[in-house]
């Protein structure tokens, strides 16, 4: 099964947990995320920026304006605070969730 198959409300909670981390690690602008995600989750404009503007609206991204050499100034995406709770949180819950799955997947389940 490819990642193209999986359940699409899963993949965008996945992708969001995603852009969180790489934004933990520097500020980037919207193409620049999308070229981060694009190879390795076949993720595109239309999965990204509406998951950076929602972040962005419940306030754990701040924006800012940078100069190009290539045209248009360019919008940035930086970590807020929240946002860094926020990705902890997800961090820990992914963990969790991994560790399960694989328990489960590796027939070491045993029904209590």
């Amino acid at each position: 099964m490819g990642w193209e198959l999986l359940n699409t409300q899963f993949k965008k909670g996945v992708v969001e947990l995603c852009i969180l981390k790489l934004l933990s690690e520097k500020d980037m602008y919207g193409f620049e995320v999308i070229d981060a995600l694009a190879n390795l989750l076949f993720v595109n404009e239309n999965t990204v920026y509406p998951i950076l503007r929602r972040l962005t609206q419940q306030g754990l991204f701040s924006t800012y304006t940078k100069e190009s050499n290539l045209g248009a100034p360019r919008k940035y995406y930086h970590l807020t605070e929240k946002g860094r709770k926020q990705l902890d949180e997800y961090l820990k819950e992914w963990k969790f969730f991994l560790k399960n799955v694989n328990i489960i997947l590796g027939g070491n389940y045993e029904e209590k």
